[in-house]
Order: structure tokens, then sequence, then C-alpha cells
């Protein structure tokens, strides 16, 4: 129409034009040129003219305009066009983070990548030793992936070796103003750590600090932080393994969601807390998990931090808390710590619901555990026990040398049973030979197995074991047969038996089948070595002398570990019965403590000192431990020389270089020049028996049940404490052996 327009006016200023230039033309010349002639006309009717060249320029702009609209509409009409054949993609991927020390969140992160690429999404494994966060984790807020952090929370609460550079990139950037409070704005993520709540006050504490600081830094949280739990009996799903896939099938959905374009619907409150957002729907599905009831010890979010959310938070009033509180502790204290099992929580009418029905405790063992521990040779019985054959059984039952307790004090090898009621333990030492496969607590908090059960399956399996030899070539036919009726049982399998609650009715059972016992604790349970029945021989393994080192070596769970350990050494001196201290010298980590060695041998006075090198058994990703660390036979003899002469009423009685080991006996063992640290196993029980049968009237001492040690077992005999009766075994190409029980 404006085209129009302008082209009509375009044709009116000519015809004028054209009307006033011939109407000039036909005036009279008067002497001028006719060039002359026009180019006055031009000058006298230069507006129309001008007019007429605006109208063309103007024709030709809203040709121009016309035009180039045309040209746009057709742009995006092939814009839509080509947006509807390739849709818009909200998630290019997924990059999977892991720190790991035992390999759990290395295994995590695979089954994860597993399952993202056979829904079709993209999936990167990433070690974050191989990962440098300061010159590519700020990519990720533009390239659309989602980023997965799995990470587990080590001693004292510190990342994993591997994790630890980006841990501590990730929190110095949080707190550093020149990275700025946007840095990671873009990135969106989702986190599950890996902890036990046995360490009170580190329970998955890297996980949290990683969603912390991402937050920090304007990262946007997927869905609420997972918290994978390793105690079997706090654990959401009942184990570590359960609680991975619990939150990852949360993860997949929420992912899956997001890959649609889904947005959460989020009021704002509990983003600017930190707190993730939940949908209506998510909600719903939480409230159903957890029921209406949230249990006091147990985080695994921002959300379960601070209470309960929304509108299932409980309402108590300030002036109601201390009473609620108060009836909570109560409650908990009023049944003794015989039922510890007992978990106390509040209601959604905050009201204390006492859970003491043992149907509710959950077993020790896992299926992942009971895995782990079957392929090591395990024999596990019920919920939390074990028995395992000892290399020195098999020895022995082929002639070839017993263990250092034969030595030392005359046992059997191949008739001895080395198992354990309790496979949990309350440390997690460096040099364990399990390499930590079994659990750990403070207390009993699981199903128990009755002592009948216990000890019974026991036998049956060590004897299905020990016929397993039968025929094999070089297995002695008289041991065979004497391998079959066990004499002595070693509860040192692993773990800390003294922790299972029926402990004294199975040692009474042992002694009844006429089984000595030789038990050994970890030194953090002093009132249970208090309480506990006199045994054929008590160990109390003594790793460090100091309170550092302790805590290096045994890395133990009571936050009160050395005030235990210490009392333990005097309750162990408060017994009659034979009590042994059982040092494990570590080289470059415990073998300088001479005198604090000696103090701790004053505090408890033992009857006899067994030091022992350090067993390397293996490389583990849950210990720094290396061959390194493996003293010399040369060496420990040194050390028990040392040792020995700053103990005024003891002495070196006996060694057994296969095993690397020494004892070091109190000299009331020694009379008129002999050493006595055998042990006559049937006047013990002789003993035992008279002790029951008047009521724990009649006592005995270790004095009362002692043996003459044969020369051989001695230290300095040409034997070395390899019994002359057997046949010595040398290995091919052995330049050491350090091996020993």
């Amino acid at each position: 129409m404006l085209i129009e327009a302008m082209a009509k006016c375009l044709i009116v200023v000519l015809f004028f034009a054209r009307c006033a230039f011939a109407s000039d033309v036909n005036a009279p010349q008067t002497g001028s040129s006719l060039a002359e002639n026009y180019l006055a006309l031009l000058w006298h009717h230069r507006l129309y003219l001008y007019a007429a060249a605006a109208l063309v320029v103007g024709l030709w702009v809203s040709l121009k305009v016309a035009l180039s609209r045309k040209s746009g509409e057709k742009d995006a009409v092939l814009s839509g066009a080509k947006k509807q054949e390739e849709p818009e993609v909200h998630v290019s991927g997924v990059k999977i983070f892991y720190g790991s020390q035992t390999g759990t969140a290395k295994g995590f992160a695979k089954v994860l990548s597993e399952e993202l690429e056979a829904l079709g999404f993209p999936a990167e494994v990433i070690d974050m030793k191989d990962y440098d966060p300061d010159d590519r984790l700020a990519d990720e807020c533009v390239s659309g992936s989602v980023c997965v952090f799995l990470v587990a929370t080590y001693t004292d609460g510190q990342p994993t070796e591997s994790a630890e550079w980006f841990c501590k990139w990730l929190e110095d950037a949080s707190t550093d103003f020149r990275y700025g409070r946007t840095y990671l704005k873009g990135l969106r993520y989702a986190v599950f750590g890996l902890g036990n709540s046995v360490y009170v006050g580190h329970y998955n504490t890297v996980c949290k600090n990683v969603d912390k600081w991402l937050w920090m830094l304007s990262a946007k949280r997927l869905m609420t932080r997972g918290e994978g739990d390793c105690n079997v009996v706090k654990s959401r799903h009942g184990s570590v393994q359960a609680d991975f896939q619990a939150w990852k099938g949360k993860f997949l959905s929420r992912l899956q969601a997001l890959a649609t374009g889904e947005k959460k619907t989020c009021s704002g409150k509990n983003c600017k807390t930190g707190s993730s957002c939940k949908s209506k729907k998510e909600e719903e599905e939480a409230s159903k998990e957890t029921g209406s009831e949230v249990e006091l010890v147990e985080s695994s979010s921002d959300e379960d931090e601070s209470g309960l959310t929304g509108e299932k938070r409980s309402v108590v009033d300030l002036e109601d808390l201390g009473n609620l509180m108060k009836n909570a502790k109560k409650a908990k204290g009023k049944n003794g710590p015989q039922r510890d099992g007992e978990v106390v929580k509040f209601s959604k009418l905050n009201g204390v619901k006492k859970i003491d029905d043992d149907g509710e405790r959950r077993e020790m063992i896992t299926a992942a555990l009971r895995e782990a521990l079957t392929k090591q040779g395990y024999k596990l019985i019920g919920s939390h026990s074990g028995v395992k054959l000892c290399r020195w059984t098999k020895s022995m039952l082929r002639g070839r040398g017993g263990c250092y307790k034969h030595t030392f004090y005359g046992i059997e090898s191949h008739r001895c049973m080395e198992t354990t009621p309790s496979l949990a333990c309350a440390n997690k030492c460096v040099f364990c030979w399990r390499h930590h496969t079994n659990p750990v607590g403070t207390e009993w908090r699981w199903k128990m197995d009755p002592a009948e059960k216990i000890l019974q399956d026991a036998l049956d399996k060590h004897q299905d074991m020990i016929r397993q030899f039968r025929g094999v070539p070089g297995v002695k036919p008289e041991r065979y047969e004497e391998g079959l009726a066990v004499k002595h049982c070693a509860l040192s399998l692993v773990g800390e038996p003294i922790m299972y609650p029926e402990i004294n009715a199975f040692i009474r059972l042992l002694h009844s089948r006429r089984i000595s016992s030789f038990l050994v604790t970890n030194a953090q349970f002093p009132e249970e070595i208090r309480s506990l029945e006199p045994v054929t021989q008590l160990y109390v393994s003594v790793d460090a002398s100091t309170k550092d080192s302790l805590k290096k070596i045994d890395r133990p769970l009571f936050k009160d570990f050395w005030p235990r350990f210490l009392d333990s050494l005097k309750a162990l001196g408060e017994k009659r019965q034979r009590t042994v201290y059982r040092l494990t010298l570590v080289k470059a980590w415990n073998v300088e403590e001479m005198q604090a060695y000696a103090e701790l041998i004053a505090l408890g006075q033992p009857d006899f000192i067994e030091v022992k090198g350090v067993t390397y058994c293996g490389e583990s990703s849950a210990s720094t431990l290396t061959m390194a660390n493996v003293p010399w036979h040369q060496e420990v003899v040194a050390f028990v020389q040392q040792l020995a002469a700053m103990l005024p009423e003891y002495e070196v009685a006996c060694e057994h270089e296969h095993s690397n080991c020494l004892l070091i006996a109190h000299e009331k063992f020694k009379l008129d020049g002999d050493w006595w640290t055998w042990i006559d196993y049937e006047r013990f029980q002789d003993l035992v028996q008279a002790q029951q049968d008047s009521g724990g009237r009649q006592t005995f001492s270790a004095l009362d049940y002692m043996a003459k040690t044969p020369s051989w077992a001695l230290f300095g005999a040409r034997e070395q404490g390899f019994d002359p009766a057997d046949t010595r075994f040398q290995r091919r190409n052995k330049t050491k052996d350090i091996s020993g029980c």
C-alpha cells in the first residue's frame, strides 16, 4: 500500500513538472541559447526534481524493507522446522567422579556408568586423582553434562588419597574471592557419600563438604545428597551397597525427567539455605519411605540435619524440648547395657518409642561381606561368627612344624581351631590380615546367635576342613586322626571376640569339652576384660606405646581410645590366670618407643610378652603398609634384648625364628634355672572344673598349671624354636620368610 501511494505521488509530481517545462519551453526566446533556457528551467523547478528524487529513494528503501521482512519470515519458518527436526538436548552426558580407598566407590561408579549407558546417556568415569579441577571443572558449567561425585570418608573424616587434591581445591575455591560466588554457576551435580556411622563426628564428612562447597560456588544440586553407611545397624537399607542402590534409582529417575526438559518446582526457601529442592512427588515418596518416624542417630541429607522438612516437620515448643530429650535419655538408659540394640526414635506425635525387639536388629554379615569373607577362605557361622583353618594346622599335619604357640606354650597346632564369635572389631589396624573386609563397631547392635550353635557349627566346619586332608601326600595318619579331635581354641581369627555378649557362656562350653581357650582382645573393652571368666591364656594387643602412634597404627573407633587402652591394661593386671602382652613391631612406626613400652608393661604386669614382627599380607588399598615396614628377625631380636634389659623382672625365654617372634617371660616362671612357659592343659581343665564346682570359692593362678619348656624352644638354642620331631620345609628360591600366625 505504501509503495503504491508513493508511486502515485511520483506520477503526479512528474506530470506537473512536465506541464511546467512545456509552458516554459513554449515561451518566446529572448536571445538566449536553448541550453541556457533548459538549465534555467531546471533551476526554477528544482523543487519538483527534489521531490521526485525523494520519492524514488523512498520507493527503493520500502522495497528493500519489504523484501527483508519476507526473507526473515522464511528463515524463521525454516529455523522452526529445523528445531522440530533436532530437539533441544537437556543432558549431553554424565561424568562420574569417584574418590576411593578400598575400591568400593570405584565399583559403584562403574555400575552407575553401565546403567546410564543402557539408558542412552553417554557416561564417563573419572578418578579424582587424574582430574585437574582448576583447569577443567568450570567447563562443565556450559557443557550440558551432569556431574556425579561418589566420595568416601577416610581416617579422621579426611578424603581418600585419590580425592585429597580435588577436595582441597574445592574448599579453597569456595572461600577465595578471586573465583567468585558464581564460579560454577550452571554446573549440575549430585553427590553420594560412603562412610561409617560408627565413627561419630566423622560420618560422611567428605560428601557433606563436597556438597556444601559446590553449592557455595553456585552449582545446582539436582537431588538430595545420598549417604551410604557401612554400619549395617544404622544403614537405612541394610548395607552401603543397598544404600547406593536406593540412591541410584532416584538419581536415574531424576536424570530421565531432566532429559525431557522437566523442571522441579521450588519455593526458594530451601535453596537459600543450601538444601535441595524437592518436588511434591519426591516428598510423597520420601515420606512413604521414612514413615512417620525419623531416627535421631541417622542423617542422610541436608533436610535431615535440620529436622523434618516442609509440612511433615513436627512442631516442638522450645520449653518442651528439654523434657523431650530427658525422656529420650531415660528411655535409653533405663534398661542398662544389655539392651544396646535399643534405638530411641521420635514419633510424629513427639513421643518416644523404644525398639527392643531382637527381630528388628540386623545381621552383622551382609551379602557383600559374606561374599568377600568366603573368598578369603572363611567358613561363616550364623550371622556374626566364623572359622578358618590356620596354615600352621596344615603344616603340623604334614610334620613340617608348628606355630610359635607350640614353641612357647606347647599347643599342638594340628589340634587347634582358630575361630571367633564376633567378626566385628573396634579398630582398623594398618596391618589387618583381612584388609578391613570385616565389620566394625563399638558395641553389640546386631542379631545374636546362641553360643551352643556357634561352637557346634565351628567344630563341625573345622572337622570338615581337616577331613579334606585325608590321603593328601605328606599328611601323617596319626596326626590326621588327632586333628579331628579339637584340643585348643584360638579366639584370635579376626574381630573382637570379647564383644560377643555371651562370650563367658562360649568359654564355659569350650572348657566343658576340655578345649583350652586362648583369647585375644584389642584393649578397648576394659569392663568386659574384668568380667571375663578364667581362660587358659588372655592376650592384649599392644600395638603401640603412645597415644599418637596407637591412633596411627590401630585407627580405633572410640574417641576415648587411649583411656580405654590404659584401663584395659590395668584390668589385665587384675587377672590371676596367664596374661600376655602381644607387641607387633612395624618398622619405622613403633620400634623406637622403648621406654614407653617399658612403662606400659609396668602398668599391666603381664606374665609374658610376645614380640613379633609385623606380617605383610600383600598390598591393600586400605593400608599404606609395605615390605619396608617388616623388620628382619635380627632386628626383632635386638629390640627384644633392649626391652628386656629395661624390665627388672623379665628375661628373654623363647624364640620362634620361623614366625619372626620372641617371648619375654616373668622370672616367676623360671624355677631353678629352668623355664616353665609351657601349659599343663589337663591340669588347667581340672582347676576350672573345681572352681565351677565350688561356686567360685576355689580359685587358681597361672603358676598352678605351668609345665617345663623343652630345650629346643629356648632362646639361643640351635633349633631357634623349631621342634626337632618335625622336618623343616624350605620353599624354593626363598630369600626371606616373615610368615606367621
